[in-house]
């Protein structure tokens, strides 16, 4: 089955090298320049499997067309890539329902590796439950059970622990972390390696760990 990615880019040079790593076999991409096109084009029925959109755009800002494309289509993925330094830019997209985002520059290979990890939860859809061995979350409830047991956790361990299971098997950097599931409230690196550790301790005895990985983040696995 063929996959169909959206590009909004103005930037030629940067939408050629993207199209060309992102176009397969099985996966066909469609590139526009501007803000006010790419808004034309997703408030109708679009048919893409997934949006990379710029924030930098000329005629509609990306934020502008994450808006319009939200007031229709709640499913689709979109990865908003940008060169803006400031969180307030990132934390507008998420909260506006990006579903991620990557900073300019990045690297090719972890770009792909984000559109794959969009791509596995858009077949997941709407599922209740997410899971990994014997950690599950019941999403529609925000109930977690580790072997088939009630896990409880305060408010900030149960959003970090949902956001790494989103992820789970892919290394999240810690940015990534605080905004994802702090994006509201003022966490620093040392907080979070405290909830980190908390969070290890209550999942010692399983078969998930949660692991370091130097220089990239934490990822959730199993054991």
């Amino acid at each position: 089955m063929s996959v169909t990615l959206l590009l909004v880019e103005d930037d030629p040079l940067l939408a050629d090298t993207l199209a060309e790593a992102l176009t397969t076999p099985a996966q066909h991409v469609t590139r526009l320049e501007d803000g006010a096109a790419a808004v034309e084009r997703l408030c109708a029925d679009h048919g893409f499997d997934l949006v990379l959109l710029d924030l930098n755009l000329p005629t509609r800002s990306g934020l502008e067309v994450l808006a319009a494309l939200r007031r229709h289509d709640r499913t689709t993925p979109v990865l908003i890539l940008t060169a803006r330094g400031a969180i307030e830019d990132r934390v507008a997209g998420l909260d506006l329902g990006a579903d991620d985002y990557l900073a300019k520059p990045f690297a090719l290979d972890e770009l792909e590796a984000r559109v794959r990890a969009l791509l596995r939860r858009r077949e997941v859809g709407e599922e209740t439950v997410l899971a990994l061995g014997s950690l599950r979350l019941d999403r529609k409830r925000q109930r977690f059970q580790l072997a088939d047991a009630p896990l409880a956790l305060p408010p900030r361990e149960h959003r970090l622990l949902a956001c790494l299971l989103r992820h789970a098997g892919e290394p999240v950097e810690k940015t990534r972390l605080l905004e994802q599931a702090f994006a509201d409230e003022v966490v620093g690196d040392n907080a979070l390696e405290v909830y980190v550790h908390r969070l290890r301790r209550r999942l010692a005895d399983s078969d998930v760990g949660l692991r370091t990985v130097r220089g990239l983040g934490y990822v959730l696995e199993l054991s």
